[in-house]
């Protein structure tokens, strides 16, 4: 199964980084590829959210339902995907303190199977999914150092 990691420095204490990020709902808002983000339920430390969002290169739209694991604490976040176009789709969120600001990286295992055509995309998708990743990393520090 393909790996991703995405990690970058924001200019922000990490309570305010984590806040953004744990905030999904509003992705939508400053995350380009990101089309739309429901909580269908919600607890203290899980929620489970549909998403949906482009994938401009091939045309499509992709569709999940995920459950998320955040914890205040230790500024994390598991996920995985329940159901949706994936084939498989998980990962971690970490945001550690590094000096005044926060270390935000993201590792996302994925699989998305297209039959007969799947071979050859599995690159694009590879580029996509990074690029992905580190579009979503940028707009949270975009939000975050805006004060």
């Amino acid at each position: 199964m393909p790996t991703v990691t995405s990690e970058v420095t924001i200019n922000a204490p990490v309570e305010r980084v984590y806040e953004i990020a744990s905030d999904i709902e509003r992705f939508p808002e400053f995350m380009d590829d990101v089309d739309e983000v429901e909580i269908l339920e919600q607890t203290e430390d899980r929620q489970v959210s549909r998403w949906a969002a482009a994938i401009k290169e091939l045309n499509r739209q992709i569709k999940w339902t995920e459950e998320d694991f955040w914890n205040a604490e230790t500024h994390t976040c598991d996920f995985k995907m329940l159901e949706g176009d994936f084939t498989e789709y998980s990962g971690t969120w970490r945001f550690m303190a590094d000096g005044e600001g926060t270390r935000a990286t993201l590792v996302l295992d994925y699989a998305y199977n297209v039959p007969l055509i799947g071979a050859l995309i599995q690159k694009v998708l590879q580029k996509k999914t990074q690029q992905n990743c580190d579009s979503m990393l940028a707009a949270i520090k975009d939000e975050a150092e805006k004060g």
